[in-house]
């Protein structure tokens, strides 16, 4: 393709950059459009991967149809085969009416899947028969359908690490797969970092009304070493915060330095991989409801354990009546009745001539929680010479309250 040709569709779609990985990408995009070949775009988070796709359908013969973006790693996995394929009236709950699907609106034209690696399992085995046969079955439905679109996929994940996890299938990929596009992170377009800044620098002057902000030779060094994880969505943001932050227009590298420092000591998520020694991976909600189960099970048995244990351990008589009963039995505090109790002092027992002494009996102090409450509501009483309103602030109760307790104690 000349150079003319790729300029003037890096100005019709907003494609700023002169890196020859880049130019390359916009020449296959346009060479495998005019076909109908399956093409899958990769390349890393921010990188612009969803203005390929439009490029692809702009220079199709299928342009005057419809052209659908689908995001599938933001639809639910239980929802996302109705969404891309459709349903019949009574398939489901919430069905109340028949409902076309993405591919059968977009007949006759193109359809993007972004994150086509977070699709489910299910839904990967629809996709590769509409890719292969272009026949598919809404949710619910019987009747096979035709439709002859063009689908063209993106993903930011390894997909050969996915296909050894069994996250996703190989057929699939292969198919998905006929003309790779890859997209070069920002990282390794260092030329095109200074254009991207100044255009969008001029972008946030004419949006927020005040004058762009402009980099010296050392900040744009500084700029162009940068690694630039989010690349040019990072970028894009990073130029807004200074716009909009810094009131000298002239920015030095001590300045951006410090913008850029804040950026790389983010915590951000990190994605722990499945290879590491004790690790766990769900594939789906399930299994992770099973886990839950088996380790609640599992802290349940270890907990009837260590209570058999104390019981043994305490010597108490009732042990015989746990083994016959494991079930745990609670009483409610309800029915408890704290009453003076007579509480014997343990037997002495005499190793020498085998006679036991007899048992001393005493009466502990009253520990009824009624005779607790009436002393406390007494008490109040006095404090304030009988003001119910404030012996209620001081017991930390309604008026109404003390005043049936009150009465139901007769200390009036």
């Amino acid at each position: 393709m000349q150079l003319s040709e790729t300029q003037r569709i890096k100005q019709r779609f907003g494609i700023i950059g002169n890196a020859p990985a880049l130019n390359r990408a916009i020449d296959i995009a346009v060479q495998v459009s005019s076909t109908d070949l399956s093409v899958l775009i990769t390349g890393e988070s921010g990188v612009g991967k969803e203005t390929f796709p439009q490029i692809i359908h702009q220079y199709s013969p299928r342009k005057h149809n419809a052209y659908i973006a689908v995001n599938c790693g933001a639809i639910p996995e239980g929802t996302i085969d109705s969404e891309l394929f459709g349903h019949e009236k009574g398939a489901f709950t919430s069905a109340t009416s028949d409902r076309k699907g993405y591919f059968e609106v977009a007949d006759g034209g193109t359809i993007f899947l972004d994150e086509v690696g977070e699709l489910p399992l299910s839904t990967q085995v629809r996709l590769l028969r509409v890719l292969e046969t272009g026949e598919f079955m809404r949710v619910g439905s019987s009747k096979v359908q035709k439709t002859n679109v063009r689908v063209v996929g993106a993903t930011n994940m390894n997909m050969m690490d996915a296909i050894r996890e069994g996250r996703f299938r190989e057929d699939l990929y292969y198919r998905l797969n006929a003309v790779p596009i890859n997209i070069p992170p920002l990282r390794e377009r260092k030329e095109d970092i200074p254009l991207l800044f100044r255009k969008f620098a001029s972008d946030f002057a004419e949006k927020y009304t005040m004058p762009p902000i402009k980099l010296n030779e050392e900040a744009e060094t500084l700029l162009k070493n940068h690694y630039w994880k989010g690349n040019v969505r990072q970028l894009k943001n990073l130029t807004e915060q200074i716009s909009v932050i810094e009131q000298n227009r002239n920015i030095t590298a001590e300045t951006l330095n410090s913008y850029l420092s804040a950026a790389s000591t983010e915590n951000l998520p990190a994605v722990l991989s499945p290879t590491h020694s004790g690790s766990k991976t769900f594939n789906n909600e399930r299994e992770i409801l099973y886990q839950v189960l088996f380790d609640m099970k599992k802290d349940m048995n270890d907990l009837k354990k260590l209570v058999h244990e104390i019981i043994a351990k305490e010597g108490l008589n009732y042990q015989n009546d746990f083994k016959e009963h494991p079930e745990t039995t609670f009483v409610s505090p309800d029915v408890i009745n704290i009453t003076p109790s007579t509480v014997a002092k343990p037997k002495k027992i005499s190793h020498e001539n085998n006679s036991i002494e007899d048992t001393e009996e005493y009466v502990e102090e009253s520990l009824s929680l009624i005779d607790a409450e009436k002393e406390m509501i007494r008490k109040a009483l006095e404090r304030h010479n009988g003001k119910r309103k404030y012996a209620a602030q001081d017991l930390k109760i309604s008026e109404r309250t003390l005043y049936r307790k009150i009465k139901e104690y007769n200390l009036e």
